[in-house]
């Protein structure tokens, strides 16, 4: 399977790469080379080539397609080192390279995905005479070797149902199977998002007694995304990077975005945050406060609209007492059961895919797999909503059933002692000794669990949408396998597997690798025109990034690094998926493979990449010689 991941990544290895090829290779004889040898004619998909001989970095692999009638397609596969190539009599001659004197194809104006961007009108097939003129010769070649390098059909290829590895995970391993409640077996709609914030806001003005003019500020549903930061003493909501730095243009004071100049100033002339100082491991303050999980962007949309309510009214306020305000109100809506009824009063309007549900409960059951249910909720929510999706006889799916676990105490304390539940709901006075199928268990502890199952280390598999709460311990302190929830890979696939989108990055990583590879020029002229590229290449980051989300973007991104939830994703969690449903789509024996990404001081170029149903490296005879 060609996995969203590969097909990323490989497209920013090919223009890496590209942008340290010499432009003496014709252009004419990439676009022929990629189409010819990348992609058979009416796939989508990459052929899978297997070559024995892949000791030299000269070997190429041809690839030869026929179409019939029906719908059937017949390929064959040649892959043959450059001193038997000349012996194929079916392999077609190289196409003749470029010359000089013949004319390039102009370059489409108004190309998709880099509309407001301007374009230019060099070209590299007359003699350059001037260094500026030479750069943007260099420019335009690479522009149109980029729109030449995406396939037709590349972007089709990402499947929101597939199931990413950080880890290499076996399926036949796994014996034990364990799950969060709410957004892992039970996925909620938007409409739940607005309810709490509706509430949470009622709350903040009779209870706590703040402005009715807050009340005049409706949810906005796409304003906020899961993974964000918030500065409870300067009231700031950002995004943050694996390696704690700020990406620029997603700091909101309110609704409004803050100018990085100001950032930096208020950051003391940088944009890294201690978040170990300020946040902690599970990112809960004292002055920075993470937020992980959905459940909380009602709580980054009301501090926004909270925040933009005093400032654009000039009213004094305390950043830090409206944070815990507004922490105390979301807190109400959960601890007073609004949301728990609002739920159990229209199932069908708030849990969504429930057949999938009872359709994975099934498979795994039927192919003897013990399954567990490990939630914070209460018996008697779970109870309904499990009713709803799988039936009343949900519990014979379960081995062991533990509500209200208060997660991650339960990971990380061993105080807290099981008690029974009988079928009223009302708690049992005896000792546990054994957690038995068919009974409801309360609290308790995972020392207690372990003890009294003997589950233990990776035979287990357990499935979360919260990477603190319910994965993070788990996978550091007790080595089992866990499975990320994240129901955002959903949206984010279908934007990266727009051509717009894939055209902008693959500009975006082009350009880069040009002025890389161009920076030593350091006439005058030459600085004027990096000048004009870095502002090209800071327009591209913006409608990259708006293409996600206008404020904040990607959740995995922040430009091309890695974000703080992203790297906490890869640290927490073996796979993940888009929905617990992912796994209707593969075998009980399957193993996930992480796929091996070279480092910055490695080479781009791989052998498993090469022989596995991976993207193809093309022009290895040309490519041979770059360090």
């Amino acid at each position: 399977m060609f996995s969203s991941a590969c097909c990323s990544l490989q497209w920013q290895q090919f223009v890496r790469v590209f942008s340290l090829l010499s432009f003496k290779m014709s252009l004419k004889t990439v676009g022929t080379a990629v189409t010819r040898t990348l992609w058979t004619k009416g796939n989508r998909t990459p052929p899978l080539a297997r070559c024995p001989k892949v000791n030299r970095l000269s070997t190429a692999c041809r690839v030869f397609a026929g179409g019939k009638q029906d719908g059937e397609k017949t390929k064959e596969q040649s892959c043959s080192s450059d001193s038997t190539r000349s012996s194929a009599g079916d392999v077609p001659p190289r196409p003749r390279p470029t010359t000089g004197g013949e004319k390039r194809p102009e370059e489409a104006l108004g190309a998709t995905g880099v509309t407001g961007v301007r374009r230019r009108s060099f070209t590299s097939t007359a003699a350059p005479v001037d260094q500026r003129s030479h750069l943007w010769a260099r420019y335009n070649d690479m522009k149109r070797m980029v729109h030449e390098l995406i396939p037709p059909g590349a972007c089709n290829l990402l499947n929101s149902s597939t199931i990413y590895a950080n880890n290499e995970v076996s399926l036949a391993g796994v014996d034990i199977y364990g799950f969060d409640y709410d957004y892992t077996l039970a996925l909620y709609s938007n409409a739940l998002n607005t309810m709490i914030y509706n509430t949470a806001r009622s709350f903040l003005i009779e209870h706590f007694k703040y402005p009715e003019g807050i009340s005049k500020y409706d949810y906005i549903p796409n304003f906020a995304a899961r993974g964000l930061h918030y500065d409870i003493q300067k009231g700031l909501l950002m995004k943050i990077d694996a390696f704690h730095y700020i990406q620029p243009g997603t700091v909101y004071r309110g609704l409004s975005a803050v100018p990085d100049d100001e950032v930096l100033q208020l950051y003391g002339g940088t944009y890294h945050v201690p978040l170990q100082q300020d946040s902690g491991f599970y990112g809960k303050g004292p002055k920075v406060k993470q937020f992980m999980d959905i459940f909380s962007i009602p709580e980054m949309t009301l501090l926004a609209v909270a925040n933009d309510f005093f400032i654009t009214n000039d009213i004094d306020y305390d950043p830090v007492h409206l944070f815990k305000d507004v922490s105390e109100a979301i807190g109400m809506v959960h601890l007073k059961g609004y949301m728990y009824k609002w739920v159990v009063q229209d199932l069908n309007k708030f849990i969504q895919r429930g057949e999938e549900t009872e359709a994975v409960l099934h498979r795994l059951v039927s192919h003897g797999k013990k399954l567990f249910l490990i939630t914070n909720s209460p018996f008697s929510f779970v109870d309904k909503g499990m009713i709803h999706m799988v039936g009343k006889n949900w519990r014979d799916f379960f081995d062991v059933v533990i509500v209200q676990a208060d997660k991650p105490h339960f990971f990380t304390d061993c105080i807290k002692p099981f008690r029974r539940l009988d079928g009223n709901g009302d708690l049992r006075w005896e000792k546990i000794k054994s957690l038995d199928k068919g009974e409801v268990y309360k609290q308790g502890n995972l020392f207690d669990f372990l003890r009294l199952t003997g589950w233990r280390g990776s035979k287990v598999l357990y499935f979360g949408d919260h990477l603190y709460s319910d994965l993070a311990d788990l996978m550091l302190r007790h080595g089992w396998r866990t499975a990320a929830i994240v129901p955002e890979l959903e949206h984010e696939t279908k934007v990266v597997s727009t051509g717009r989108y894939a055209l902008n990055l693959t500009w975006l990583q082009a350009l880069t690798g040009l002025m890389e590879r161009l920076q030593t020029n350091r006439d005058p002229d030459s600085k004027q025109v990096f000048q004009e590229w870095q502002k090209e290449r800071e327009e591209l980051r913006v409608m990259t990034k708006n293409f996600f989300n206008p404020q904040f973007g990607s959740i995995f991104r922040t430009c091309h690094n890695p974000t703080y939830f992203s790297r906490r994703l890869c640290r927490f969690s073996d796979v993940y998926m888009a929905s617990l449903s992912c796994l209707l789509n593969y075998d009980l024996s399957y193993t996930f493979y992480p796929r091996r990404t070279p480092l910055q001081h490695e080479a781009p170029l791989w052998m498993d990449q090469l022989c596995t149903g991976c993207m193809k490296t093309p022009f290895l005879e040309e490519m041979s010689h770059i360090r």
